[in-house]
């Protein structure tokens, strides 16, 4: 600022400073914080190793924005709050993003448009987008300083609304609307994101769970061959071809699992019991679990089941896990099992702090593109 810079008449002195008004700032942002997101981003180098997954057919001489600053400019505006590709030509000639992105912050090149951006969305094919997602398993490797003896894995899926014609999208009765329903896969122990797999609107069978839970199982033991496994979910990741095939490949499971008259009925005299204890002792909760062997029509085999019966002031609830594990079964459910709580809360700030639920794209490769990046930010 020059001293003969004019002042604004009618401002007070700050800390016995006077108040000098000029315009000769230059260009300025309020993005600066992209500049720390970014030396992190170059430190894991995530936008090169996803960018090394996609062929890209343009002339390399015609070339103006590369497909790693496109992925870095994109995750860095995510995270700052831009989830929209539009808000790309309001960002392109900010001057903290050129420099995150490697342009001089006056005189570089502006950074790619919204169209550039939607070109990209759409660029990668299934074998691609198949890279990209063990790059991520890479990278989430890569985030451990040491190889860990055990990793718990949680897996769920959340309702992702659309509206319009997107591919994937189907009607779900439970959620009362056309949407996608995507699973996520976190390590509990971290909370570091392992697998964002976009999907239709459906509860996923038994093949389908399979095969994401080997896929995902493979790419961790190619890079930890002696890790020790545990998959944590709700009832619908309950199917016998799932944890037939983890029984098989030593990988621990705990899910959920729906009650039915059969099971109801062996815990019953649990269920008299503790509403019988809850009576004489005035007590707001009486809690009690048991151990079964139990296989359901399906399963052609036998598994063990833990079943937990309570009776509070709003009546009896009874409640059933099966597990491949060894422990006590108040341990297993209580601790284990209810653990994976916070992978709901994980799922909830993955769409609300990244809105990765901005998936309008028509085709379901370009949207599960997104996700990756949303999950990348």
């Amino acid at each position: 600022m020059t001293e003969d810079a004019p002042f604004l008449p009618g401002l007070s002195p700050v800390g016995g400073k006077p108040v000098h008004v000029a315009f000769d700032g230059g260009r300025m942002s309020s993005d600066a914080g992209v500049l720390v997101l970014a030396e992190i981003e170059r430190d894991l180098g995530l936008a090169d190793r996803l960018a090394r997954c996609i062929e890209d057919p343009r002339a390399p001489e015609r070339v103006r924005h590369g497909l790693s600053s496109m992925i870095r400019f994109r995750a860095l505006m995510i995270a700052a709050g831009y989830e929209d590709a539009n808000d790309c030509d309001a960002r392109r000639g900010d001057p903290a993003f050129k420099m995150a992105v490697g342009r001089l912050p006056e005189t570089g090149a502006e950074l790619c448009s919204q169209p550039t951006m939607c070109r990209l969305e759409n660029l990668p094919t299934e074998t691609a987008l198949e890279r990209m997602m063990a790059a991520m398993v890479d990278m989430f490797c890569d985030s451990f300083e040491q190889v860990p003896r055990r990793i718990l894995l949680d897996i769920g899926d959340t309702a992702d609304r659309v509206h319009g014609g997107q591919q994937l999208a189907l009607f779900n009765a439970h959620h009362d609307s056309r949407c996608f329903l995507p699973i996520h896969i976190y390590e509990a122990t971290t909370g570091k994101p392992l697998a964002m797999i976009l999907r239709p609107g459906k509860t996923p069978d038994g093949a389908e769970v399979a095969c994401v839970l080997r896929h995902v199982v493979r790419a961790i033991r190619d890079r930890w061959p002696a890790v020790d496994i545990v998959i944590r979910g709700d009832g619908h990741y309950a199917r016998h071809e799932a944890m037939s095939w983890l029984e098989r490949n030593r990988v621990g499971y705990v899910f959920g699992l729906a009650g039915n008259r059969v099971l109801l009925d062996r815990v019953a005299d649990l269920a008299d019991d503790v509403a019988l204890r809850r009576a004489e002792t005035g007590a707001d909760k009486v809690r009690r679990f048991r151990d079964l062997r139990y296989g359901a029509r399906s399963w052609k085999v036998e598994r063990r089941v833990v079943a937990r019966v309570e009776a509070t002031a709003q009546g009896g609830d009874s409640r059933f896990i099966v597990t491949n594990l060894a422990g006590a079964p108040r341990w297993l459910y209580e601790h284990l099992y209810c653990g994976r709580g916070q992978a709901e809360n994980l799922i909830k700030a993955h769409k609300l702090h990244l809105a990765s639920d901005r998936t309008s794209c028509s085709k379901a490769t370009a949207n599960q593109f997104r996700l990756l990046i949303h999950t990348a930010a």
